[in-house]
């Protein structure tokens, strides 16, 4: 299932330079749980919770996690050594008219008369405390990303049921075609044993026998959409269960196409044929949506 969700963070107030941070988390369609996480360098202690917080809530899907962050506060500060600066100045002095009277210029270029002030880095105790607000703002986007996934799997759910629907419906028209009938079963078959009957040469009742049983089991179509009757069934009370569902759901279309394509290779009747093929089509059109569901 595909979302798409991004929460933001920032450091207590009295912490400065103060941090701001943001989470993304992209999810698309994955037979399996996949995760990638791209976190700034010195915030790597992030990816495992955020790895077990991401699995906790997600069974499938391929997903993309990705910190950005921003420094708060104001930029470094230039500030002038003025106990260097006057010590130059009196240096200066001392030499009287052996020397050139410095310039102002020249002097601020003197190797530590301008210092860059930077700002004092946390303390391990306030760093503990940015990571706790960092992972609680990761829980607020997966949690946007869950409900955001929700709305999705309810559109979903109502495709699947149209499809199983539609599926339902040409199990039912399979099933009152004439060669699904058991007098036309019975009739079909008694013309076929006629014919190994009167087989030229006659054929051994070992043979014979085997031969009954096959076209028996050839031509009867009624197990096949018994089957599809009762995989529809289980298919909707996976709809009413919820939950993780997509493994369940793909093993099942795979038993839909199993007894589509029986059912197909069975028939010896056109009408039955097509809507066997009509049937393989709408089994094709679930499938593609049960990719969609976790």
């Amino acid at each position: 299932m595909t979302g798409f969700a991004r929460a933001e963070g920032a450091d207590a107030a009295d912490l400065h330079p103060g941090l701001h941070w943001a989470w993304e988390v992209k999810s698309v369609n994955g037979r399996n749980l996949d995760v990638r996480c791209r976190l700034p360098p010195g915030f790597e202690a992030l990816e495992s919770p955020a790895r077990a917080a991401l699995a906790e809530r997600f069974k499938r899907g391929n997903f993309a996690l990705t910190l950005t962050l921003a420094r708060g506060g104001e930029p470094p500060r230039a500030r002038i050594n003025r106990e260097l600066l006057d010590q130059l100045i009196a240096l200066a002095g001392d030499l009287g008219g052996r020397t050139e009277r410095p310039r102002l210029d020249s002097l601020l270029g003197v190797r530590g008369v301008v210092e860059v002030v930077e700002e004092a880095e946390p303390t391990e105790e306030q760093r503990a405390v940015r990571l706790t607000r960092m992972n609680e703002t990761l829980a607020r986007a997966l949690a946007a990303l869950d409900a955001m996934r929700h709305e999705e799997g309810a559109r979903l759910a109502a495709l699947v049921g149209q499809h199983l629907d539609a599926i339902e419906a040409l199990r039912q028209r399979a099933a009152a075609t004439a060669a699904a009938q058991p007098a036309a079963l019975k009739a079909r078959l008694k013309a076929q044993l006629d014919a190994l009957l009167e087989a030229s040469p006659a054929l051994p009742e070992e043979r014979l026998a085997q031969e009954a049983a096959l076209l028996v089991t050839k031509a009867d179509v009624r197990e096949e959409l018994d089957r599809l009757a009762a995989h529809v069934a289980a298919a909707r009370k996976l709809l009413a269960e919820g939950g993780a569902v997509g493994r369940k759901f793909d093993f099942l279309c795979q038993e839909f196409n199993r007894e589509a394509n029986t059912l197909c290779s069975k028939s010896a009747d056109v009408e039955l044929t097509a809507i066997g093929l009509e049937l393989k089509a709408a089994i094709d059109q679930l499938r593609e949506q049960v990719q969609n569901i976790e």
